[in-house]
């Protein structure tokens, strides 16, 4: 059975919401690494059977973002496209779902991905002020369209902002920092732990600015033309302990430990991956930065969504017969500092494993393996692209470190885990 082979992939800089991506939209940032990792691979647009993109929270002058980023970056209009959406795991998704087509016979090549622009998330209209502006658009006369605004309050003019309600769990009504404060007291993991944690995530991505340049595309966000980015601009090249230790608690302002410099940041962000058949890989003479092994989901409690990766990560090793051990390079994306502690603990634990059934595929995780270039603390988080920016990293990491096995894994927003494992 041919394996599913990921032929290349290229991502925009990842940089924080308002900053120098706060004018590029979604489709804008998705248009850019599609068009360059076409040019880059010298592939025919032609033998794209069909695009995937994730994207969570979807502009409204957008819709189906996938189309919209294939139809602005000039790929034919005979390639569908479609867009998925499964909360932080989008750009996973997009990438298991390829495969699964590729599996299924219904393809050979499909370009994935996921873009975000947290920058661009709309506020919204209260219900109240909606109802008022529809009737004087209705009202056809200036008497009655005074009297459609008659019932107008103050109150009403309050928007409700998108980004916060997005990040805030529907069903238990906790947003996503809460629930990191829930494992932070759940494992007892303490302020300066996470702190340290947070401070090596920076150190890891400055050190790894100039290797991270490999899988970026410079981005000219103006036009005028004279401002380029080519780095992330979340890592900070001077974070010390002392400065973290000064932030308050965010979310739990009197007894919480998370904080914005423990948390991953709220970033704009594309990434684009060619996947594909390994026969086909073959026939046209490409070779793939590495192969998509297995993959698996779990569900958790929505209050405690940080430890999805804990459950994932058995899920898939079983999946794959496959150990902890073996693997070589680990990512386990950084919503916050706290959560990806609480899910080391999880996995170091023989009692976690023995009520969960997960005897032989957990294991403690060597931390000189893990995120080695930074993760989302310091990179930040463009939620809809962060999966397959994570797919993308640890298999150029694999190949200029000449590794065979990976893990990529994250916490999902409405409680659940995503893993796969990757291969060279």
């Amino acid at each position: 059975m041919d394996r599913i082979s990921i032929i290349d992939g290229i991502r925009t800089p990842f940089c924080k919401m308002g900053t120098v991506f706060n004018d590029l939209s979604a489709q804008e940032l998705g248009r850019i690494v599609t068009q360059e990792l076409i040019e880059r691979t010298g592939i025919d647009p032609k033998i794209i059977d069909e695009m995937i993109f994730g994207c969570v929270a979807q502009p409204p002058d957008a819709a189906n973002i996938s189309r919209v980023i294939a139809l602005l970056s000039g790929l034919p209009k005979t390639i569908p496209a479609f867009t998925v959406h499964r909360n932080c795991a989008s750009g996973i998704e997009s990438v298991v779902t390829a495969a699964l087509k590729i599996q299924g016979g219904e393809a050979d090549c499909i370009l994935a991905g996921g873009t975000e622009s947290m920058s661009n998330i709309p506020f919204f209209l209260t219900k109240q002020l909606q109802e008022i502006i529809w009737e004087f658009i209705k009202a056809k006369t200036l008497p009655e369209k005074f009297k459609a605004l008659s019932p107008l309050k103050l109150k009403y003019l309050s928007p409700r902002v998108g980004l916060q309600m997005g990040l805030t769990d529907p069903v238990c009504g906790l947003n996503m920092g809460q629930t990191a404060e829930v494992l932070a007291k759940e494992f007892g993991i303490p302020r300066e732990e996470q702190d340290e944690f947070a401070l090596i995530s920076h150190q890891r991505a400055m050190k790894a600015r100039s290797t991270l340049r490999e899988e970026i595309v410079p981005v000219i966000p103006g036009p005028d033309y004279k401002n380029v980015v080519q780095d992330d601009n979340g890592p900070r090249e001077n974070q010390t302990m002392e400065a973290l230790a000064k932030l308050r608690p965010f979310f739990d302002r009197e007894t919480g430990t998370v904080t914005a410099g423990n948390s991953s940041q709220v970033t704009d962000g594309a990434v684009a991956l060619i996947v594909m058949r390994e026969s086909k890989a073959r026939e046209l003479r490409l070779q793939p930065l590495g192969y998509l092994k297995a993959f698996a989901f779990a569900g958790v409690e929505p209050h405690r969504m940080g430890i999805g990766p804990a459950h994932a990560i058995p899920k898939v090793l079983k999946k794959a017969g496959m150990k902890l051990s073996d693997m070589q390079a680990i990512e386990i994306n950084e919503a916050f500092a706290v959560q990806v502690l609480a899910c080391l603990r999880a996995l170091g634990s023989a009692q976690f494993a023995k009520e969960f059934g997960y005897e032989g595929f957990t294991g403690e995780i060597d931390r000189s393996i893990l995120n080695v270039n930074g993760g989302a603390v310091a990179l930040g988080h463009p939620v809809g692209a962060t999966g397959s920016r994570l797919i993308l990293t640890i298999l150029k990491h694999m190949k200029r470190n000449n590794l065979n096995l990976g893990l990529v894994s994250l916490c999902v927003g409405g409680g659940q885990g995503a893993a796969v494992i990757l291969e060279r």
